[in-house]
């Protein structure tokens, strides 16, 4: 009998196994990064969403009366949510506004959240 320097039939066997169970997870690991990817633009959108309104309020110098205000907005192709309450604070002369971002779609997850205080402007 001559030595063979092949592989086996058993050999090749595992060498696909192994293979298929790498080829798996690389799949795996891509799916769940573009899963991720997405997750980020969205939140990265809500974030300019709740500057927007933070600015807004800002620019216009109002002092916002206590209690909640909703809105719409569009930032690239995703529709938003946003929800702004506005609370006391131990200075009269200043309101504590908490603005929340949500998604359209998703109304229950809060994309994107921020406090800001807003003081009374002298006339």
């Amino acid at each position: 009998m001559r030595g063979s320097s092949g592989f086996t039939l058993l050999e090749v066997v595992i060498a696909l196994a192994i293979i298929s169970l790498a080829l798996g997870a690389a799949i795996r690991a891509s799916g769940f990064g573009a899963d991720k990817g997405y997750e980020l633009q969205q939140r990265t959108l809500a974030g300019w969403v709740v500057s927007n309104v933070t600015n807004e309020l800002m620019a216009t110098r109002s002092f916002p009366e206590m209690g909640a205000l909703d809105g719409k907005a569009t930032q690239g192709k995703f529709a938003f949510v946003w929800r702004q309450e506005t609370g006391p604070t131990p200075n009269l002369s200043f309101r504590r506004v908490e603005i929340k971002v949500f998604s359209a779609d998703k109304p229950d997850d809060v994309l994107a959240h921020q406090v800001s205080y807003v003081a009374r402007v002298a006339n």
